[in-house]
């Protein structure tokens, strides 16, 4: 009698090729997305890589451009974009005074700079076959990078030496232990920063293409683009919010010993 020969379960086989599916889209998800740029191969640089620097400059030229057409057209009652504009720049500039007073005004540039750049790099991801910049961790790094040795350049700057008391504690004899502790939590900062973005908006953005790499079309791909509109200006607050609480901080370093 013949030997029977054993045959895959289907459900086991089906399983094992969309785990291999999902182990490839989330390894190079560029190659599995059809781009909405030309894939620029960039020296040094993967094609995942390059589509990341791709799409940055593409949300760059998106702010400058808005910001120029803005200006350039600027009307003594304002409408359309210009009065958007307007009323970000009062929202913004009300809620630096609330957090860092009077004296945070003329930090108001970088708050606004970060404000823009990651809302708009985290909403281009948007896009059909467009990538997130601040879904990618060497973008929210460089951020965070930006944001931590400005603020303590400013801590530096206007009260100098003094400015490293507040790493000391107000206990003279704990001081040691709160030294370590306070350098620890310092060096903590941009690194949340930097992961909090990173996760949020690559966590989305790839549940998204998941979705779609399945055909689910429906409830489940409207609710997550839903999900990631609110979840991209949640994170847009509270990175712009932490750069300005990081900037009170340093600018009232002195207040608080």
């Amino acid at each position: 009698m013949a030997a029977r020969h054993s045959t895959p379960d289907i459900d086991e086989w089906k399983n094992t090729l969309h785990f291999k599916k999902v182990s490839q889209i989330m390894a190079n998800p560029a190659e599995h997305t059809a781009s909405l740029l030309p894939a620029i191969h960039l020296p040094g640089l993967t094609t995942d890589q390059s589509l990341v620097v791709e799409f940055t400059w593409l949300a760059m030229i998106l702010i400058i451009g808005t910001l120029v057409f803005v200006i350039s057209n600027w009307k003594k009652v304002p409408g359309g974009l210009q009065n958007i504009v307007e009323l970000l720049t009062s929202f913004i500039e009300d809620y630096i005074v609330d957090i860092m007073g009077p004296k945070g005004l003329p930090y108001f540039p970088l708050v606004m700079t970060v404000l823009l750049f990651v809302g708009v790099g985290n909403y281009v991801g948007l896009l059909p076959g467009s990538v997130s910049p601040t879904g990618n961790l060497s973008t929210t790094a460089a951020w965070a990078l930006i944001v931590f040795v400005f603020y303590e350049s400013v801590g530096v700057l206007r009260h100098g030496i003094k400015y490293f008391k507040h790493f000391f504690g107000p206990i003279p004899i704990m001081a040691p232990m709160m030294f370590v502790m306070e350098i620890i939590s310092e060096l903590a900062r941009p690194f949340s920063l930097a992961v909090r973005l990173f996760a949020n908006i690559m966590g989305g953005e790839m549940i998204i293409k998941l979705l779609f790499s399945f055909c689910v079309i429906g409830l489940p791909v409207v609710w997550m683009l839903w999900d990631s509109t609110i979840t991209m200006l949640i994170q847009t607050f509270i990175f712009s919010l932490l750069t300005m609480v990081y900037l009170g901080g340093a600018l009232a370093a002195d207040d608080e010993h």
